[in-house]
C-alpha cells in the first residue's frame, strides 16, 4: 500500500514537471504557435560552429531568430545558416538597428541595412532568405535623448516609419525591440499625440518588449499595458529576457538565477498571458549569453 502510494506520487511529480516545462519548450504541446524566439548577434559563430549553433536552438524549440546582419559576412554563409534552420521550422528574421540611427547619419545606415536585405532575398533561393525584418533601435542610448527627447523621438519615429516602408517593398513583416517604458513616455510632434508605446505597436507586427527582470509577477506586471492594448489593435506581443551579467543589478536578468529558474518564471508569465491572443510567446536576450548560462 505504502509503496503504490508513493509510486502515484512519484508519477504526479514527474507529470507535474513536464507539463511545465513541456509548456514553455516542449516539442507538441497545446501552446505550440507561442514563438519561442531568440537574438543572434555574434555572427562569427555561424562561421566558427554553425552545427553546434543549431543543434542548440533545435534543443530549446526554437522558432525564431533575429538574426544580426553583418556586411562582412558573404551571402552563403547566411544562405547555408538559413536553409538549416528553415529545414527545422526556424524562422529567421533579419536584425539590425542602433542607436545612432536616431542621429543625422541614421536613414543612411538604414538604408544600407535594406538595400543588403533586398539584394540578398533576390538572389537567394525561397528556402534561405530572411521572412521578416527586426529592428533594434534603442534611441534613449543616442546622447540627442537627454538634450532633446521630443526631437529623438520624432527622428525615431521617422525611421520606423521608414524601415516599415522597406519592409513593405520587400514584402516581409516588420518587428521591433522595445522597453517596456514606452508607455511611459509621451509624443506631439508631426505624427500626432499619445503614447510612443501604442504608436510603435500600431506600425509594426510584432513587438519585442525587453521585459528585463527575474521575477514572473514583475515581468507581468511591465509588459501589461502593451499587451492590453496590442489585443486591441490585433497586433503582436513577445517578452523578451535577458541572459547576460547586468551592470544595471542582479534583478534585471537571469544570469545569477540559471536556466531552470528562468523557465519556471516564463512559464508563469506564459500561463498568465496565454488567454490574450496579442500574447505570443518568449524571447530570449541572448543565443552567446543563453548557451554559457548556469542550469
Amino acid at each position: 500500500m505504502v509503496k503504490s502510494v508513493l509510486l502515484k506520487t512519484v508519477i504526479i511529480f514527474v507529470i507535474t514537471i513536464t507539463s511545465t516545462f513541456g509548456v514553455l519548450f516542449g516539442k507538441a504541446d497545446a501552446m505550440s504557435i507561442q514563438e519561442r524566439t531568440t537574438w543572434l548577434w555574434d555572427t562569427a559563430m555561424l562561421i566558427e560552429d554553425e552545427a553546434g549553433v543549431l543543434q542548440f536552438l533545435e534543443s530549446k524549440h526554437i522558432t525564431k531568430v533575429y538574426l544580426q546582419i553583418n556586411y562582412e559576412i558573404t551571402h552563403d554563409i547566411y544562405s547555408g545558416f538559413i536553409e538549416k534552420a528553415t529545414a527545422n521550422g526556424i524562422n529567421v528574421y533579419a536584425l539590425d538597428g542602433s542607436a545612432s540611427w536616431v542621429s543625422a547619419k541614421g536613414y543612411s545606415e538604414q538604408d544600407q541595412f535594406i538595400g543588403w536585405l533586398k539584394s540578398y532575398n533576390n538572389n537567394a533561393i525561397p528556402s534561405a532568405r530572411f521572412v521578416g525584418i527586426h529592428i533594434d533601435v534603442e534611441p534613449y542610448l543616442n546622447s540627442g535623448w537627454q538634450m532633446n527627447q521630443a526631437l529623438t523621438i520624432q527622428a525615431y519615429q521617422a525611421i520606423l516609419l521608414q524601415a516599415k516602408e522597406g519592409a513593405q517593398q520587400l514584402q516581409v513583416p516588420l518587428e521591433v525591440d522595445m522597453p517596456f517604458w514606452f508607455d511611459e513616455i509621451s509624443y506631439d510632434n508631426q505624427y500626432g499625440n499619445g503614447v510612443l508605446a501604442e504608436w510603435v505597436i500600431d506600425q509594426v507586427e510584432s513587438v519585442t518588449i525587453m521585459a528585463y527582470r527575474d521575477v514572473a509577477q514583475e515581468i507581468i506586471n511591465i509588459v501589461e499595458n502593451e499587451i492590453v492594448y496590442a489585443n486591441k489593435v490585433n497586433k503582436a506581443i513577445v517578452v523578451g529576457v535577458e541572459t547576460d551579467p547586468s551592470s544595471e543589478g542582479q534583478q534585471i536578468t537571469f544570469y545569477e538565477e540559471g536556466e531552470a529558474f528562468m523557465y519556471k518564471q516564463l512559464t508563469l508569465v506564459q500561463h498568465h498571458y496565454n488567454h490574450l491572443p496579442s500574447f505570443r510567446g518568449v524571447a530570449i536576450h541572448h543565443v552567446g549569453s543563453w548557451m554559457t548560462m548556469l542550469p
